[in-house]
């Protein structure tokens, strides 16, 4: 490896340090990111992320409509907030980040230990307040711990309840893992659903050049990047550690995801998705399939 490329690996934008009242948080044998990203955490968020957003967004029109549908009322844009967002594929964290910037909002993005652990882009991320979720692994628990600081400080944090890119037939939101429903009861924030369709189109779901190809198809198609910004899930009736109820915490975020993404999926099949990605594996199952949800859920 060149001189330049160690230097690359190795380089971080300086993080801000750590509060003396989070410093008991840390143990000797954590990772060496975990203080980094509670003190990112505890921080305003970074000038050059907020200014990231405001360039940013505009691009993102670049390779599509961008309609944003929707709002946060105002006295909540302080924060905290937890969203919760539908994973359709890889370029679905520009649209809603620029989405949720329209909306005045400032996210923070819960993200694979894959992403925050590449060159540049992964110290870019922690640095803008990204949160590194190591799945099935023992550091796991230490994202809850800094997603707690961050909604602490008042974080707009993003999350992704399915946990990985939506792999149904049919495209509609899959029931989801624990987590976030877990977090949303033990913080007691409002839960935000944040629907989005057409980030699918602009990068395909494998990682190989057919990326670059999807995306020159975009610049030139303008596929319609829909993101609609839901009212508040309702979970006031539910209890963290109460028989079922984070449960049915998951569930009604589903069901808030699915009802948001009808009207953004208008005119499109109900049981497949129009647009078709050959690289992209259907071996999930919907929460709700061909987007009906019941209305009696509990």
């Amino acid at each position: 490896m060149s001189r330049l490329g160690r230097r690359l690996r190795a380089w971080r934008p300086p993080a801000p340090p750590l509060p003396d009242d989070l410093a008991p948080l840390v143990a000797p044998d954590d990772p060496e990111w975990f203080a980094r990203e509670l003190a990112i955490a505890a921080a305003p968020p970074w000038w050059f992320w907020r200014l990231m957003l405001r360039v940013w967004s505009p691009v993102v029109g670049l390779f599509g409509r961008m309609e944003v549908t929707g709002s946060v009322p105002e006295e909540w844009r302080r924060g905290p907030l937890l969203l919760a967002v539908n994973h359709i594929g890889d370029y679905d964290m520009f649209t809603v980040a620029a989405a949720l910037h329209r909306a005045g909002l400032t996210p923070r993005f819960m993200a694979t230990g894959g992403i925050m652990s590449a060159p540049v882009v992964g110290p870019l991320l922690e640095r803008s307040g990204g949160i590194r979720v190591q799945r099935r692994s023992h550091d796991a628990v230490l994202a809850l711990r800094v997603t707690q600081v961050a909604l602490a400080h008042g974080g707009h944090v993003v999350a992704y309840p399915e946990g990985r890119v939506g792999l149904a037939p049919d495209g509609w939101p899959e029931r989801g893992r624990t987590g976030l429903a877990r977090l949303a009861l033990g913080a007691g924030v409002p839960v935000i659903p944040v629907s989005q369709w057409g980030a699918h189109e602009v990068l395909q779901y494998a990682n190989d050049w057919g990326k670059l190809r999807t995306m020159l198809r975009a610049l030139w198609v303008q596929p319609a990047l829909r993101v609609h910004i839901g009212p508040a899930v309702h979970l006031d009736d539910l209890q963290l550690g109460r028989v079922g109820d984070v449960n049915r915490a998951r569930t009604r975020i589903a069901a808030a995801l699915t009802r948001g993404l009808v009207p953004l999926r208008a005119g499109e099949p109900a049981d497949r998705i129009a647009y078709r990605d050959p690289t992209r594996p259907t071996t999930a199952v919907a929460a709700f399939p061909g987007g009906i949800v019941p209305e009696d859920i509990p």
